[in-house]
């Protein structure tokens, strides 16, 4: 079984640098593949109120037999839950769902700038942290105005802030700001959804020089940057062959020549109008 490395939480813990992901995953299919992730190594799941599966989540976890701290289970809030109380209770919902008295991180999914209530939501998911119901808490899709904005209003600097992440948009102001301030840096959409993205020459090119496929040449250099990733995918193999990166290496050149391949593009919402 692959051996995960650990990255270090400002809020305490450590969060497995590899996970997987059930976005878009069918609520009545899900336990069945995250038993199957489970299977394949994994012990890092990555859900969210608006995905609707975190029943499916809960059902693997308790059939799996594995202890409640060998597994680190995310879920975020839902855009219609922002305010102080509500995210307490919308998280008090989710552990019901999920069948667990805690979760290892809870991330606010969506700033939704114009409603202007992260701020306020951030400081109730400060009392989360403090009464234990959440090991560690993040952002996700946040931005480095807002980031700053909750630096300035807040006592806690968020452990992670998971933003769509990839060759294509590499995200580097904002990862050097996590860098400077404490914060993991999460990719979600780590392969750019695949497609086009994985049928560039370059990354053809270092696939056929390292043996491997051009998916697992893009999770590679997210793992040298230091990024979590967690790639979805409902095919047993597909998640072995995904999770299979920790046994070579880029070099300085090759991760150059995929960092050169950053356009800026995305191939989702922009934070500042999305919600």
């Amino acid at each position: 079984m692959t051996t995960v490395p650990n990255i270090p939480l400002s809020t305490g813990g450590a969060i497995p640098q590899f996970g997987f992901g059930v976005f878009q995953i069918r609520p009545g299919e899900t336990a069945q593949v995250v038993r199957a992730a489970f299977d394949a190594g994994y012990r890092h799941i990555d859900t969210a109120q608006m995905y609707g599966n975190e029943e499916g989540v809960g059902s693997a976890l308790a059939e799996s037999g594995l202890p409640r701290e060998e597994v680190f289970v995310t879920t975020k809030l839902n855009n219609d839950r922002h305010g102080h109380d509500e995210a307490g209770r919308a998280l008090d919902e989710s552990l019901r769902r999920l069948g667990t008295d805690y979760v290892d991180l809870y991330l606010i999914h969506w700033p939704r700038p114009a409603a202007d209530r992260y701020v306020e939501t951030w400081k109730g998911f400060e009392k989360l942290l403090a009464d234990g119901r959440a090991r560690a808490i993040g952002v996700s899709n946040f931005t480095v105005r807002h980031l700053t904005r909750l630096a300035e209003e807040t006592d806690t600097v968020p452990a992670v802030n998971q933003v769509e992440l990839h060759p294509r948009l590499a995200q580097a102001e904002l990862r050097e700001y996590h860098e400077a301030h404490g914060i993991a840096t999460e990719a979600w959409s780590p392969l750019a959804k695949g497609g086009e993205l994985l049928r560039d020459p370059t990354l053809l090119d270092l696939a056929r020089a390292h043996g491997r496929t051009p998916a697992q040449v893009v999770l590679r250099w997210h793992i040298q940057l230091g990024n979590i990733v967690f790639p979805k995918s409902s095919r047993p193999e597909r998640m072995r062959e995904n999770i299979d990166v920790f046994d070579f290496e880029l070099s300085a050149d090759e991760m150059a020549a995929i960092d050169a391949l950053n356009t800026g593009e995305r191939t989702g919402p922009d934070p500042d109008r999305f919600g």
